[in-house]
C-alpha cells in the first residue's frame, strides 16, 4: 500500500441526476455529455498520480471507466456532502495512509500537475487547499483527520472556502492554496470545456 490516497468523488451517470443547474438552462442531454467529459478527463488526470486512488460513488460501483486494477471502488455515506466527505477521510486515515487529498469531478481544469504539488505541499503544511472562483475548493489534503472542517459550514455557498481558512487560523493549522479553478456548475461556465482532454 502507498502511503497517500486520492480520494475521488463521483456521480453515477444517471440521466437527470447531473450536473442539475447546468440542465435547467442546457437540458439533460447536454448535461449527461458534458459529465462524461468531466470523468473521462479527471480519470486522465489521476490515473498516474503516485497514490492509492480510490473512487467513491454516490449511489452504486459500477464497471465503467475507472479500471479496477489502478483505481479501488467505495461508495459514498453520510447525509450530506459533508457526511460523506468526512467518512471517506475517516476510512482513508484508519486504512493507515499519511496523506489524504480529496477532490470531486467538476473541475476541467485541473491536472496531474496540481495533484502532485498538492500531496507535495501537505510535507510541509496541514492542510492543502485548492480553491474554486465560487468561493467554494475542488480540493481539500490533510495528514491527519481533522472532523472540525465538516462542521458548521454553509456548505455549496460562497462562503465555504473562507470558512475553511478560519477554521484552519482558529485551530493553528499551517495551510497553502493552490491555483484557483473554476468548476462546471452552470452555463456560464462552458467556455472551459475547452480544457477537457
Amino acid at each position: 500500500m502507498m502511503n497517500n490516497a486520492l480520494l475521488i468523488f463521483v456521480k453515477n451517470l444517471l440521466y437527470g441526476q447531473v450536473k442539475t443547474r447546468l440542465a435547467a438552462t442546457v437540458g439533460n442531454d447536454n448535461a449527461m455529455e458534458i459529465y462524461r467529459q468531466l470523468l473521462q478527463h479527471t480519470n486522465s488526470v489521476c490515473k498516474n498520480i503516485h497514490a492509492d486512488k480510490i473512487v467513491f460513488y454516490s449511489d452504486f460501483i459500477e464497471e465503467d471507466i475507472w479500471n479496477k486494477r489502478e483505481f479501488k471502488k467505495e461508495i459514498q455515506w453520510g447525509n450530506d456532502l459533508a457526511e460523506r466527505m468526512k467518512n471517506a477521510f475517516i476510512k482513508a486515515f484508519d486504512n493507515g495512509y499519511e496523506k489524504a487529498i480529496i477532490i470531486g469531478t467538476d473541475c476541467p481544469q485541473i491536472d496531474q500537475t496540481i495533484l502532485e504539488n498538492a500531496f507535495t505541499q501537505l510535507n510541509y503544511f496541514d492542510i492543502v487547499l485548492g480553491p474554486a472562483t465560487d468561493g467554494g475548493y475542488y480540493l481539500l489534503g490533510m495528514k491527519t483527520f481533522f472532523a472540525v472542517f465538516f462542521e458548521n459550514i454553509k456548505w455549496s455557498t460562497d462562503t465555504v472556502l473562507k470558512k475553511t481558512i478560519e477554521i484552519c487560523n482558529q485551530n493553528k493549522l499551517s495551510y497553502v492554496l493552490l491555483p484557483e479553478l473554476t468548476d462546471i456548475d452552470e452555463e456560464k461556465d462552458m467556455h472551459l470545456i475547452q480544457f477537457l482532454k
